[in-house]
């Protein structure tokens, strides 16, 4: 007789609630998206399970009981997530476009060793130059379909991720090329489907809530309007002296 065992992570049972979460913004909308509003759990109304990275009691919060068992020390925000992942939509080039990527620590107790982050784009086939980060293309649909990536630190650069604090961010910016057949800055496409830290799902703003494209500006109204005036004003002079 033989057993075959099959050992797979499971994100809920792990944790009661998600770990982490993704906000957005773009250089073409002074949208920030935040993260959804208790993506990982809601402030106490008093407050106790967080604290304020200004508090006078910060040190001593960290030093207290829990922290030898592990317990998260997190900061107080909207989505009280010990993880939050901020993309941002930087450039626009003629054949390529910019994205910066912030990978933030709002735990007070913990460090992040050999950190690791997955996401899922339709461009990341395209991927030119990246900054600061290691890659790897991931093709979990097979060799057809090349959009998702695996990012991770530089070895005694930025492959620890620090406490909560001024040094508790990594970031990278990704440079891709376009391709004409699919490239738009319409409708959210420019965001990432999925993202994951650490194999664990992030929380996602709802596509509705994405920064858009704005409407045509009153400058490009102008420059419609403009000639139509002109030929208007020329007509009316020229029936005129008929």
């Amino acid at each position: 007789m033989t057993w075959n065992v099959t050992c797979t992570y499971s994100q809920f049972l792990a944790q009661k609630t998600p770990s982490c979460c993704v906000s957005l913004s773009s250089f073409y909308n002074d949208t920030i998206v935040n993260c959804p509003t208790c993506s990982c759990g809601c402030q106490n109304p008093s407050g106790s399970n967080c604290v304020n990275e200004d508090s006078p009691n910060l040190q001593a919060a960290i030093d207290g009981p829990g922290k030898w068992t592990g317990q998260p020390l997190v900061q107080c925000t909207s989505h009280m997530c010990p993880i939050r992942i901020h993309w941002h939509v930087k450039l626009n080039y003629k054949e390529y476009w910019r994205v910066k990527i912030t990978i933030t620590n709002f735990n007070f107790r913990m460090n992040y060793t050999q950190w690791n982050l997955v996401a899922q784009h339709p461009n990341f086939d395209n991927i030119t130059q990246l900054f600061s980060f290691n890659y790897k293309p991931l093709t979990p649909y097979g060799g057809g379909i090349n959009d998702t990536a695996m990012f991770w630190g530089v070895k005694f650069y930025n492959d620890l991720l620090m406490q909560a604090g001024k040094l508790g961010n990594v970031q990278s910016e990704l440079l891709l090329r376009k391709d004409s057949r699919t490239f738009t800055f319409e409708k959210g496409w420019a965001f990432p489907r999925r993202v994951y830290f650490n194999g664990d799902n992030c929380v996602m703003p709802s596509p509705e809530n994405y920064p858009w494209l704005p409407n045509a500006s009153p400058l490009t109204k102008q420059a419609l309007t403009l000639p139509l005036l002109i030929f208007w004003v020329a007509l009316a002079v020229l029936l005129a002296y008929a």
